[in-house]
């Protein structure tokens, strides 16, 4: 039921659109059929509430220190999932992070901002899956850093470019709380 109502929000809040004729220019320069924008959906309180407690489903059993990405999209993500885990189970404290595209210039030049100590059991998290490079420059720098990742969430798996092939194929096993069927197959009932 909470996997429909994601999909629902997806349409409501306009942040998936399907065009199989003319398709969207991705961030790689290629043309996807599929636009998905998960900065609108969590956007919206009730959408970001929907992803925090599927999220919480699939992590609640894990055992994880703290939650982080690449900067921007990671933020809420990891913010929305680790308030979560907290009301559900004042005890799990899951600190968040974000690895920033390039360190600072100023201050102590960190790539990472956040509460993170070496040997932290992290989870990295991204919005959309699709060639899987933003996700493993953050699964990168947090190994860098002295953490533990072994597992990566995304909400939509977009199935496309290899990307779930290439984080698996650096140990991680990577959750997805969507794929791009789930919101395709929604699509006929729409107008």
């Amino acid at each position: 039921m909470l996997k429909n109502n994601l999909v629902e929000a997806f349409y409501t809040t306009h942040a998936f659109k399907w065009d199989p004729n003319k398709g969207f220019r991705l961030a790689s320069g290629l043309t996807s059929p599929y636009y998905v924008d998960c900065r609108a959906l969590m956007a919206q309180p009730s959408a970001r509430a929907l992803v925090a407690r599927l999220a919480w489903q699939r992590l609640n059993h894990l055992p994880i220190d703290c939650i982080g990405g690449l900067e921007i999209g990671a933020i809420s993500i990891a913010t929305t999932i680790s308030d979560y885990a907290y009301m559900a189970t004042p005890r799990q404290e899951w600190r968040t992070f974000v690895v920033r595209k390039q360190p600072k210039d100023h201050g102590l030049g960190k790539l990472i901002e956040g509460v993170v100590k070496s040997s932290d059991r992290a989870l990295i998290v991204d919005d959309v899956l699709t060639s899987g490079g933003s996700l493993l420059k953050a699964v990168a720098a947090a190994r860098a850093a002295g953490l533990v990742v072994t597992h990566a969430l995304v909400i939509v798996d977009r199935k496309e470019q290899g990307g779930r092939r290439k984080v698996e194929a650096e140990g991680l096993t990577l959750l997805s709380l969507l794929t791009i069927d789930d919101l395709t197959r929604a699509q006929p009932t729409r107008s």
